[in-house]
């Protein structure tokens, strides 16, 4: 087999390792006694409740809404599917979250809330706390999401001004939660998928404001108002980590970067190729990190070293474009 069919099957079995199709049908667990409610947002969203569609008992009931970006829903039977705007949030994803919530408050201790969790649901995912509006909410991200601020530290601002992000989906939940993430951020934290809507939140308002000033964004008052309230602890915080409500909510990891790192090696090793797995948490300015990505490849081409050719080097992680451009974020 020549190099490019290699790659290609390389290419194919790392997303493979995180189709929902392939991956979602071992995770669903046996309905309960009373209803499931599924509610999901993200990229994924669509095709990870088709899956639970066509793998769930038809005589077991099974209804919910999950929300996914514009041109990615999927025609369903059983679970509703709403579009809406990423990365960018939009009104549709204030609807469809605030309807999520209440068929969340309607559940009992009988029922099962089913999440379905991948990237993109924090934007796709917005519910402004009180007195914050969309336009607030969208205000700060675009900032954020220009300055080449980190996942993790957008979503520690959006987290302390959603009304279900942060945990805060969980708190509002009776009936037991399992949580099927797909993770798309370095590390694989649960609450910084998503912004962590059934996951404990380790961090504050004082972190929120300091991901602000580090990077001189300059947010609506509504925002600064808000936050300045959360840390003098006029409003309350998100649910954090050792809450006993959080013994009845189960994220569970079912993809990650690593794992489709470690299936596109095995198809390399399978052709007697070796192969390094240079990391799943790569992060940085987007060209910077490809000049050293280039360096190595010569390096390895040239000198034999650090690693002896034929060698294939697979590396996962999220990378930033520094400075404004037009069109999407830069992540």
């Amino acid at each position: 087999m020549n190099p490019r069919d290699i790659l290609i099957e390389s290419y194919r079995a790392a997303v493979a390792a995180a189709d929902p199709q392939h991956i979602v049908p071992a995770h669903l667990p046996a309905p309960p006694r009373g209803r499931t409610l599924v509610i999901g947002a993200g990229k994924a969203a669509a095709s990870m409740a088709a899956a639970v569609e066509r793998h769930w008992p038809a005589d077991a009931p099974l209804d919910g809404l999950v929300i996914t970006r514009y041109a990615h829903a999927l025609p369903l039977q059983r679970i509703r599917c709403v579009e809406a705007g990423h990365p960018v949030p939009d009104a549709s994803g204030e609807r469809a979250a605030r309807e999520i919530l209440a068929m969340t408050q309607a559940l009992q201790a009988d029922d099962l809330l089913l999440a379905l969790v991948s990237g993109g649901g924090s934007s796709l995912l917005s519910l402004p706390a009180e007195r914050i509006g969309m336009a607030d909410l969208k205000a700060v991200t675009n900032q954020l999401l220009r300055c080449g601020a980190t996942i993790q530290e957008i979503n520690t601002v959006r987290k302390h001004l959603s009304a279900i992000q942060g945990g805060r989906l969980a708190a509002a939940c009776r009936a037991p939660i399992l949580a099927l993430v797909i993770s798309d951020v370095t590390g694989d934290d649960p609450t910084h998928i998503a912004s962590g809507p059934c996951a404990a939140d380790p961090t504050t308002y004082a972190d929120a404001l300091e991901v602000l000033a580090r990077y001189a964004v300059q947010p609506p008052a509504a925002v600064q108002t808000r936050l300045e309230a959360g840390v003098r602890g006029e409003i309350g915080e998100t649910p954090k980590p050792g809450d006993p409500m959080f013994a009845r909510s189960e994220n569970r990891l079912i993809a990650t970067a690593h794992r489709s790192l470690e299936a596109a090696a095995a198809v390399f090793r399978a052709h007697g190729i070796a192969t390094a797995i240079l990391g799943d948490s790569i992060t940085g300015e987007a060209q910077e990190v490809g000049k050293v990505m280039a360096a190595l490849a010569r390096e390895v081409r040239t000198h034999g070293a650090p690693f002896a050719p034929p060698v294939a080097l697979i590396s996962g992680g999220e990378c930033t474009g520094d400075g404004p451009r037009p069109g999407r974020a830069r992540r």
